[in-house]
This record gives structure tokens, sequence and C-alpha cells, in this order.
């Protein structure tokens, strides 16, 4: 089991981080938690394929976790030659909604693109020197809105979902557990400490997980009840009997120098396995 952070920032674009987005390599199959800015670029970077991804799962749907959905739905699609495997996705609800106005024939927002695609002699002759068969076929993604429990079994893992509090009612939020013949990774998404992700998470051997900054210096705010900072996830981190921390969701403010150390320093205060700060692109073996 292999692990590439993809995105590991917030809302606010800076040169090091932007949003949210994780694949885990399990043998032979990619699966893709979120989709956030940049994603399918940043993939590729990564020595990723988008055609490699059969499966994505949202934890919710702030812009930031899923603006570049429509690139990777794309892309995948347009780098098909009709030998892959259908994309499955899922998500809270909004998930098949927002599928559905991406690629719908009638109402698709890039309808327009895949249809000019399957029928102009030059799109299709790129298909085809890809070694694509005739009649080229529109994309097709099989999306379904999910909640906490079970959500797939693959091959050889299963994902398992469970609620995580951040902005309820307007969106729903869900964290993803990942169990593997190799070991487990939990994806937090985005939340607030609470009992149902320390659940899911325990004895995890990778944590994936948010710290927006120094507790102490948001504390009393309404980030600190919808979000985590550094000795919040800490504290899950502990209770939950988590091996390995990753941390992800920085906000920009910790790059100012001496903050990512305060940050480090309140979190190895409370938990005691293995920290990792988690930086774009970074890659590293379960």
């Amino acid at each position: 089991m292999r692990i590439h952070l993809l995105g590991c920032g917030t809302p606010y674009s800076t040169a090091e981080r932007f949003g949210s987005s994780y694949v885990v390599q399990v043998g032979a199959e990619y699966l893709m938690f979120d989709c956030g800015p940049s994603t399918t670029s940043k993939l590729v970077q990564s020595g990723l394929r988008p055609t490699w991804v059969d499966y994505l799962f949202f934890t919710h749907h702030h812009f930031d976790h899923d603006v570049d959905y429509p690139c990777f739905l794309l892309s995948r699609w347009n780098e098909s030659i009709g030998k892959e495997n259908e994309l499955q996705v899922f998500g809270p609800t909004l998930t098949e909604q927002l599928t559905h106005r991406l690629l719908d024939e009638h109402d698709g927002a890039f309808a327009h693109d895949w249809i000019a695609r399957i029928n102009h002699p030059l799109s299709l002759n790129a298909h085809t020197s890809r070694g694509g068969t005739l009649p080229r076929k529109p994309p097709i993604v099989r999306a379904k809105d999910v909640g906490p429990g079970s959500v797939f079994s693959g091959s050889s893992w299963e994902v398992t979902a469970a609620p995580a509090k951040h902005v309820q009612p307007w969106l729903d939020s869900l964290a993803y557990r990942l169990d593997t013949e190799d070991g487990s990774v939990v994806v937090t998404g985005d939340t607030a400490p609470c009992d149902t992700v320390i659940e899911l998470a325990r004895d995890v051997d990778i944590l994936i997980s948010l710290c927006v900054g120094v507790q102490e210096d948001f504390d009393g705010t309404a980030e600190a009840e919808y979000m985590s900072g550094s000795t919040a996830v800490a504290g899950v981190a502990q209770a939950a009997g988590a091996k390995k921390l990753v941390l992800v969701h920085q906000a920009h403010w910790l790059d100012v120098p001496g903050q990512t150390e305060r940050a480090l320093r309140d979190i190895t205060r409370i938990y005691d396995g293995e920290v990792v700060w988690g930086r774009e692109l970074m890659a590293f073996d379960a």
C-alpha cells in the first residue's frame, strides 16, 4: 500500500498548498479521496495517470475538496481507449447531483465537450491514434450518494464511513476508513474532534488528518468548533490509538517562521506516535 498526498491545503491558495486530495494505491488499484484544486495536474506530477484511478471518495462538497472533479472526469475519459474500468464515485449528498450536472447529455455543463469529441473527425482521430476503437463512447460514471457505514468493498480492501463534524446542516461530511490486507488508513476530511471519527480511526495504521493551525491561536472561535487545530488533532490520534499521524489541510499562517514548529510541539506533547508533516506530492509506503 502506497499513499500519495496530492493536495495538502485549504481554500486559500499558496505556492506550497491548495485544496485536498489523496491517492492510496492498494496493489494494482488506485483509490482517490477528494479532488480539490489542480488534483489532475498533481496526479500526473506524482507519476500517476487519471485512467489508473477507478474509485473516488468525497468527504464533502466544499470547492477545495471537489473543484477539480470536472477536469478529472473529462481527462480520465479523454485518455481512455474504452478498455478501462468504469469510474465509481462515492460521497455524501450532492455527489450524484453534481455528477449529473457536469456530464448529463441534456443538463451537463460539459456535455458540449464530450458530444463534440465523440462526433468530430479531429477528436475521433486522436482517440483511435491512442488505441481506441469506434464508435467512441460517452463518459460513463457510476456516482452514488452514501452515508455512514459500509461504502464499498474491492478485491482486497473495504471502505467504511462515519459522520464528521463540519458545516452541517448545509453540507454533509464524512470521514473514510480503508482497510486492506497490508494495513489501514483513515482520511478525516474537514472535522472538529468527535467520537464518530475517533471510533472510525480506532487502532488505524495511518491517520490523515487536517491541522489548520496552532490551537491556542484560534480557540474560542467558530473555526475551533468546526475544524481541528494542533492539540485537537493530537487528542483524536491519541484517543484512537493511531500508529502514524499525517498532517494535511494546513492553513497558510502555519508557513510563518516558527508556526509549524509550534504546532508540532503541541502535537508531540499529546500524541506519542509517529508524526508526518504532509507536503504536496509527498509519497510513502504504508
